[in-house]
């Protein structure tokens, strides 16, 4: 067993912190599952990995953890559906229409068995194709909300690093103001201390007070 690390947490660690905390939310999962799960990855205790989430990661993904809320009921919604399923194909089973020859008080031919069973063929794959496109749809859907969390998240840090720039450039142009009104004072005090008097051949010169 590897020993418990205590070092710094890097750019990585809280990114896959992130994405498995932000996964658990969005299946209908516990934090404590999350933190346990990146504790083992990244051979830290669960209780580091729920510090460090509460304490600066969960900051970071506000966004990510309210659309991963939304998706958990979208999925909750979409389940019940799911479970209805079996039942609705299974009354269709039982009302198709009976086979050419297997009318009531007629005898049943061999073709018509044939008949009836490659159509219970014919739905059953089709059945598995649309459960197939579903499966497929369903991959895509989650590794675009991945993409999302991830987008989401970079969006948040850009904003607040324009945020940033934003300050500083106006605290650029404050002292930029500050240090013009200084030369224009410099200039007017320098100004006032300069007279002119008549030399013996009558010409002006300029005599500093």
């Amino acid at each position: 067993m590897s020993p418990t690390r205590q070092d710094a947490w890097s750019q990585d660690e809280d990114l896959l912190l992130a994405e498995v905390v932000l996964r658990y939310i969005r299946e209908g999962g516990t934090q404590l599952q999350a933190f346990e799960e990146v504790g083992k990855q990244l051979s830290r205790t669960s209780a580091a990995c729920g510090f460090r989430w509460n304490s600066y990661v969960r900051k970071q993904y506000k966004s990510g953890i309210e659309l991963a809320k939304k998706q958990r009921k979208e999925l909750k919604k979409q389940e019940n559906p799911v479970e209805a399923e079996p039942f609705q194909e299974e009354h269709q089973v039982e009302t198709i229409s009976a086979p050419p020859g297997c009318e009531q008080g007629s005898t049943i031919t061999f073709p018509a068995v044939v008949h009836f069973l490659e159509g219970l063929q014919k739905r059953a794959e089709n059945s598995s194709s649309i459960e197939e496109v579903r499966k497929k749809s369903s991959e895509k859907i989650k590794e675009l909300e991945k993409k999302t969390f991830y987008l989401a998240a970079e969006n948040e840090r850009l904003a607040k690093n324009l945020k940033a720039i934003e300050e500083d450039y106006r605290s650029l142009i404050e002292i930029m103001e500050r240090a013009r009104k200084m030369v224009v004072l410099q200039d007017e005090d320098r100004q006032q201390k300069v007279k002119f008097q008549m030399d013996k051949n009558g010409n002006l010169e300029r005599v500093e007070k």
